[in-house]
């Protein structure tokens, strides 16, 4: 049968049009239905990508007997989480606060009014394990709905008036020793033998990785440069990482990092790209240069649109099994290679009889020497072998904060590498973005199939403004700082809390929903809250005449209380703060000359803040008539040079 996902564009929403759920998109035909129709509304929320709505999918929205229960007593509603994160904010905080925990497929059964009353994750088609099936759950709640509605509309009311009032006071702190305190409970948790943090599962988390090496870097922290350079170590090391295609998967099902969820986002590979270019600036680490190049290059081959934009993710499941694509047994690789070559291959990557993940082998180099590079010849031919074995699925959607993530990371390894195809992939992908997704002063969250989706959210303004910030540091031209100070303007007269401090999820212009968060906590990626930190204060010291000193002072007091509760989870508004506190050296490069600015960045470390003065200034002369430099360290400022490695 036909359902009403037909005409949308999201890969997600794409998969479920030929369900027999008579599922609708998000927006006021649903709700007007279920008003009509007395109904209550099932709200199903995930991701293309995502194995468990795959499973949900298969087992019950494939199936005629739940479709049937569905839709004669719901108002079903699907909605692609990464298209509205505003949507699954909301909702998630709901699962979370009822359940205890969160995760996807998000399943949630609520009002006509969008009034959450009953939440949860996956479900199964029958009851088993201790898990309710949705066969003997729907009945139920369509009964309770008919027989207990009061109580039902009683409960969710609670809960969003408790999720409102979490979030309704103003905060104040004074982040003194927030940074220590969470070097402390990150060496509480770390794994010594393994890398990472906690047990099983281990998603990378490359914001804590970049804050422990700032640590390391400004204070001269053993430690915290140990516990991050492990874990870049053994992340790569493991299946986590992709050693014949490149590229880093979602997380580690085990503590080694050896059995991966085999999806790979955009963003985990942005962040991991950002941490192992820090790396390298910390201790010139050849190996850390060459994941960072291996990561962006899995990228710009397949995660990459001809015009320039990033694609979002590839799939978990092949072949209709969980990591089918890659996956080897020894026969095939001495078949493909030839017994010498295949035999050796199999030994480096761990490629056994018996098989390290059921039956089959995950290539990984866990046991061996991660710099030794002698088999590399071998990559190719096993890559072109695999791609043609099982087509993986892409969620082809361009996604605004994301793309602003990549575009920054590849500046980044431009800054270190010297190779300018980076640069120019960041700059064809920022072109994409302000062609496609940029409108009047307006950002859209998401494109596809030549359509915009929603309007954005402060992640798409603060990962842009981001990137414009890398932009400007790799190749000093003005138009990225201008632009990042427009977006900086932007975000805050779009989500700023002015009252109580912070950013609001969602603007006056967006979508209004039962409830206005604003996410601080740093989950698979840095909140919008942290990053507008980190924009602030590095805005703040390239226009130290604009306001922007005064709203960093401002978010960062924000964020101080509330990291209180957990400093680890903080970790981009740890860094942000160290930043502040303890200031990279500053040059400001002044110059008759502006063509020739962009040959200055790599003459410095990609820390460092470059901004250029051109023409020079009354505060800013020239010295002897020549390209001068003016650096500060910390909070002091030396005389003018006119070679930068005099003072650096």
């Amino acid at each position: 049968m036909a359902n009403h996902l037909w005409n949308e564009t999201s890969p997600y929403l794409l998969q479920h049009r030929e369900n027999p759920v008579d599922w609708y998109p998000w927006g006021e035909e649903a709700f007007c239905r279920a008003r009509e129709e007395d109904k209550p509304v099932f709200l199903s929320i995930g991701y293309s990508t995502c194995h468990w709505c795959h499973v949900m999918a298969h087992e019950s929205f494939e199936d005629t007997e739940i479709a049937e229960l569905l839709n004669r007593h719901f108002v079903a509603v699907k909605v692609d989480r990464e298209e509205r994160p505003d949507i699954d904010s909301i909702y998630m905080a709901v699962c979370q606060a009822f359940t205890g925990s969160g995760g996807w497929p998000a399943s949630i059964f609520m009002t006509a009014d969008q009034e959450p009353f009953f939440v949860g994750t996956y479900f199964p088609k029958s009851s088993r394990g201790g898990m309710v099936g949705l066969r003997e759950l729907l009945p139920l709640i369509h009964e309770k709905w008919q027989r207990e509605r009061p109580a039902l509309l009683l409960q969710a009311r609670e809960i969003v008036g408790r999720l409102a009032a979490g979030q309704d006071t103003a905060v104040c702190g004074t982040a003194q020793d927030l940074p220590e305190a969470a070097v402390a409970l990150y060496r509480r948790t770390y794994d010594r033998v393994n890398g990472g943090f906690g047990g099983a599962p281990k998603f990378p988390a490359p914001h804590n990785l970049l804050f422990l090496l700032a640590c390391g870097v400004r204070q001269g922290g053993a430690a915290c440069l140990e516990m991050a350079e492990h874990t870049l170590v053994q992340m790569y090391r493991g299946g986590l990482f992709d050693h014949i295609g490149f590229g880093f998967c979602r997380y580690s099902t085990d503590a080694r990092f050896l059995a991966p969820h085999f999806e790979k986002m955009l963003y985990d590979n942005a962040l991991l790209v950002l941490a192992c270019c820090s790396a390298y600036g910390a201790v010139k680490k050849p190996l850390y240069r060459m994941i960072a190049e291996r990561t962006a290059d899995f990228v710009l081959r397949e995660m990459t649109s001809p015009e320039g934009g990033f694609y979002s993710a590839q799939d978990a499941d092949s072949g209709g099994e969980e990591g089918r694509y890659y996956l080897f047994t020894p026969e095939e690789l001495t078949g493909l290679l030839g017994r010498r070559d295949g035999e050796a291959f199999n030994r480096r990557f761990d490629i056994t009889a018996a098989g390290n993940f059921e039956g089959k082998n995950i290539p990984n180099l866990l046991q061996s020497d991660p710099e030794d590079r002698s088999l590399d010849r071998l990559l190719e031919p096993v890559y072109h072998y695999r791609r043609q074995r099982c087509p993986l699925h892409l969620d082809d959607k361009i996604l605004t904060a994301w793309n602003g993530w990549m575009t920054a990371a590849l500046c980044r390894l431009y800054q270190v590498s010297g190779n300018g195809a980076y640069l120019e992939a960041a700059r064809r992908a920022d072109r994409f973005i302000r062609e496609f997704m940029w409108k009047d002063g307006t950002l859209f969250v998401s494109f596809r199939a030549g359509r915009r989706g929603a309007k954005g959210f402060l992640d798409d303004y603060a990962a842009l403004l981001f990137a414009q910030l890398a932009l400007y540091g790799a190749t000093l031209e003005a138009p990225y700082l201008e632009r990042a100070e427009r977006l900086c303007r932007e975000a805050l007269a779009r989500f700023q809390d002015r009252e109580k401090g912070g950013f609001y999820l969602y603007g006056a212009e967006n979508e209004q929903l039962i409830l206005r968060p604003k996410e601080t906590y740093d989950g698979a990626m840095p909140s919008g809250n942290s990053l507008m930190a980190w924009n602030l204060v590095r805005l703040s010291q390239l226009v130290p005449e604009g306001p922007y000193g005064r709203e960093a002072e401002r978010q960062l007091n924000f964020l101080s209380a509330e990291a209180e509760r957990y400093p680890p989870g903080y970790a981009m508004f740890l860094l942000a703060l160290l930043e502040h506190r303890d200031p990279s050296p500053r040059v400001t490069v002044v110059t008759a000359e502006p063509a020739a600015a962009g040959k200055l960045p790599l003459a410095v470390p990609p820390d460092v803040v470059v901004r250029l003065v051109t023409p020079p200034a009354a505060d800013y002369p020239l010295k002897d008539g020549k390209t001068t430099y003016y650096v500060c360290k910390g909070h002091s400022c030396l005389p003018p040079v006119n070679r930068l490695e005099e003072a650096l």
